[in-house]
């Protein structure tokens, strides 16, 4: 059987979020127990088709498989799936694409 992957559907968009930093600029260790709050930054893992307006027209999305976005911290969805964990965000929720 071959692995499956999760295909996200209309403007929404799978992101592997980043892993937060474990240390501080000056080398003081931060444990897991300190901030719990999801990341707002990850990369695209894969996108839907796109928005379909009322006309029916399907609409692309402006981000691509590979990108790195911030997104709004209260907008996503968590989802594990095979052991790792994601996010599913909607595009209107995405704040920037950062380069």
């Amino acid at each position: 059987m071959s692995k499956k992957e999760i295909i996200p559907l209309g403007d929404r968009v799978l992101v592997k979020p980043a892993e937060k930093e474990k240390k501080t600029k000056s080398g003081i260790i931060i444990p897991d127990t300190v901030d719990k709050e999801r990341p707002e930054i990850g990369k695209v893992v894969a996108v839907g088709a796109g928005k379909v307006t009322d006309e029916g027209k399907v609409i692309p999305l402006k981000v691509k498989a590979g990108d790195t976005v911030l997104f709004s911290k209260y907008g996503p969805d968590e989802v594990k799936y095979e052991g790792e964990e994601y996010l599913i965000v909607s595009e209107s929720n995405i704040l920037a694409i950062i380069k």
